[in-house]
């Protein structure tokens, strides 16, 4: 893969935003729960993840980190569901097929609030691990499996912490989707060229992501949302003349609890107060740019 630590300098495009907004926010809701590694799924190790625990992996099976993430698709999908839906607002679901597979409630809520799905992988499993024929085994299997309970196949593609080196080859190749989040570099969607074509790239973010949370980074609603809203003034105020994308990455199993939920609340009447704000889907950005900044010819 090549590096480009240019980008678009000090003069990235405008990207022209439906009604002149400053910025375009993204509200993602990470659904993993069910789709992790487990030993009632036969991987011999318990997924701590983003949990309670502090993360990583264990020799020996681990019921209280299983609760944690059947916690978030019992009930912590539905609290942030319903804050969604109570501020109006549409979101993009990085769904792991195989948790949406186990919950179809949760699928059929996506289908039925007309948000969109970015595959987060068949399981949520670190692709860095597969070989090639199991990579392109998972992206297949993610989509159509995603596609039949969603009502529509995903747009995007997200790895589990970042991509093997050939993710994005085989993103490609596979040729049913518009675009993948497997970077963190910018804060506008960009083109590159893989194996020859163009492909569009809608950057990601950890820095507004409740991962602080499991991490030990932040530790109440108001700090998250602090975090949250500091960063949106910001990109507000340059988007006055350098319009930018905002990425807000949740998850059920940390979000979805009570004292953290209120953040995201929070965060959006904030952002409803302000004019000229696009909240929106992310397949919305991508047939957006895709719409105003077409790749440039050879």
């Amino acid at each position: 893969m090549q590096r480009d630590f240019i980008g678009y300098g000090p003069n990235p495009p405008d990207p022209r935003w439906p009604g002149g907004a400053r910025i375009a926010v993204n509200i993602v809701v990470n659904y993993e729960e069910g789709s992790e590694e487990s030993y009632p799924d036969g991987d011999g190790l318990s997924e701590g993840g983003l949990t309670e625990g502090g993360g990583g992996s264990f020799s020996s099976r681990d019921l209280g980190a299983e609760s944690m993430f059947e916690y978030g698709s019992r009930v912590g999908v539905w609290r942030l569901f319903r804050l969604l839906r109570e501020a109006d607002v549409p979101a993009t679901i990085f769904g792991c097929a195989q948790a949406l597979k186990r919950n179809p409630q949760v699928a059929d809520t996506i289908r039925q609030n007309h948000w969109d799905v970015c595959a987060h992988g068949d399981r949520w499993l670190r692709h860095q691990s597969f070989d090639e024929t199991e990579e392109r085994q998972a992206i297949s299997q993610a989509f159509e499996v995603i596609g039949g309970l969603c009502g529509d196949t995903p747009a995007g593609w997200y790895c589990r912490y970042a991509p093997s080196e050939r993710t994005r080859s085989l993103i490609v190749e596979h040729g049913g989707f518009l675009y993948d989040s497997d970077s963190y570099a910018d804060e506008l969607p960009y083109w590159t060229k893989v194996d020859g074509q163009d492909h569009l790239v809608i950057p990601y973010s950890l820095a507004q992501n409740d991962g602080k949370f499991a991490r030990g980074n932040v530790a109440t609603a108001g700090q998250f949302y602090e975090i949250l809203r500091d960063s949106f003034d910001i990109l507000y105020e340059e988007g006055e003349t350098h319009p930018k994308m905002m990425s807000v990455g949740l998850h059920c199993r940390l979000m979805g609890h009570p004292g953290r939920a209120l953040a995201l609340r929070q965060f959006l009447s904030h952002i409803q107060s302000l004019p000229n704000v696009w909240i929106c889907r992310r397949v919305d950005i991508a047939r957006h740019w895709m719409s105003e900044h077409p790749p440039e010819p050879e």
